[in-house]
């Protein structure tokens, strides 16, 4: 009877009844790594607001709107949507391949004439949505069956193909890392990985000589030789290098940081901003920055296990993966530990098309924890 009248209650939720079981440990945080990116950005731009603090300030309340939505919107619509979502999403990246806006050598943007939209970022929740849409109501059986896992790996394919042939390779494999994630949680058979593994051990040599580009290529014979072309493809990597290690326990202090400041070191404001902050904060500032991320992380799986409904716990799990693999490639990266992608730090790095995807994210995960008692079917109903 208890049980009935807590999801009964879960069906009829008022706006204030939704706002009593918000979790304030997820929102506190996100919001905590918002502000520490607005600082950042403040000192990338030499103790100005304009071009990077203040745009991204205006991308953060739009990406509260997002939020909000996201997460005070009945989860029985986000059942009804997950594969229309993901559908929108996987033509937004169609229309890149032929009318994309190309920066930086790569064509990955969508031109929406005030705006540009990286459509790449949108479908790794756009995926999750939909993965946790279709396995929620899988038995134990069906999810030992080879069969039922052909649309899930079609889900990644089409995409991750489009993706790789912008080029954008970071973002492919962490579309990979995130579906394999998935596969493990829902409960693959173990040997399938294993297998997988092995398949993909054999296919590397093809994919060195004819899937990888010359830059490709370079990045990583960079990383596993970092001396080799230190004024070229490793200029990147090592300057990163030097102004981390150059901050030392405390850092150089807030907008001192000489690699930083005096523009030795590229893509601070995105990719490489985690190395701005060791520089100016030093280890204290990034470690700090961590605590937060692994707080973030520990609150997803408390969510996840929370809630009584399988479709919430894959979503809350399918971000939980979403999140790590963005800040453990990026941070891996500036520190030399895996070769340079272009890979943003997850709610720091400044760009629209990251955040907006993010804030989005965390919106379904407040959802499905605020409708962690609701009963739901295949349908949403």
């Amino acid at each position: 009877m208890l049980r009935q009248t807590r999801v009964s209650n879960a069906n009829m939720m008022t706006l204030p009844e939704k706002l009593s079981r918000f979790s304030w440990g997820l929102f506190v945080p996100m919001c905590m790594v918002l502000a520490i990116s607005i600082l950042v950005l403040f000192s990338a731009g030499g103790g100005n607001w304009r071009p990077f603090a203040l745009s991204q300030m205006m991308k953060i309340m739009l990406g509260f709107g997002v939020f909000f939505f996201a997460a005070f919107t009945n989860i029985k619509t986000w059942v009804k949507s997950a594969y229309v979502i993901y559908v929108v999403a996987l033509i937004m990246i169609v229309l890149v391949t032929f009318v994309g806006h190309t920066g930086m050598g790569a064509q990955r943007w969508l031109n929406l004439g005030i705006i540009h939209i990286q459509p790449s970022e949108l479908i790794k929740i756009a995926l999750v949505l939909a993965l946790a849409r279709y396995f929620a109501w899988f038995n134990s059986v069906e999810l030992g069956q080879l069969k039922n896992y052909l649309a899930p790996m079609a889900m990644l394919l089409v995409p991750f193909g489009l993706i790789v042939a912008q080029p954008d390779l970071g973002t492919a494999l962490s579309l990979g890392m995130i579906t394999v994630g998935m596969f493990y949680i829902v409960g693959a058979n173990k040997k399938w990985f294993v297998i997988a593994a092995i398949l993909g051990c054999m296919a590397a040599p093809v994919v060195w000589y004819g899937g990888l580009h010359d830059y490709q290529r370079g990045r990583i014979i960079t990383f596993l030789n970092p001396d080799s072309d230190i004024k070229g493809a490793g200029y990147q990597i090592n300057q990163a290098k030097i102004a981390f290690g150059s901050g030392g326990m405390t850092g150089k202090g807030y907008m001192n940081g000489s690699q930083s400041q005096l523009s030795f070191l590229p893509e601070k404001q995105t990719d490489f901003i985690f190395t701005m902050l060791g520089e100016e904060f030093g280890f204290i500032g990034a470690f700090s920055l961590l605590a937060i991320y692994t707080w973030i992380i520990v609150v997803l799986f408390w969510c996840a296990k929370m809630c009584r409904n399988r479709f919430g716990q894959l979503i809350c799990f399918g971000f939980m993966l979403n999140f790590f693999v963005y800040y453990f490639i990026n941070i891996s990266m500036v520190l030399g530990l895996l070769p340079t992608v272009g890979v943003p730090l997850p709610l720091m790095s400044f760009g629209g098309s990251s955040l907006l995807s993010l804030m989005f994210g965390f919106g379904l995960c407040q959802n499905a924890y605020i409708h962690k008692d609701q009963q739901l079917s295949a349908k949403g109903s």
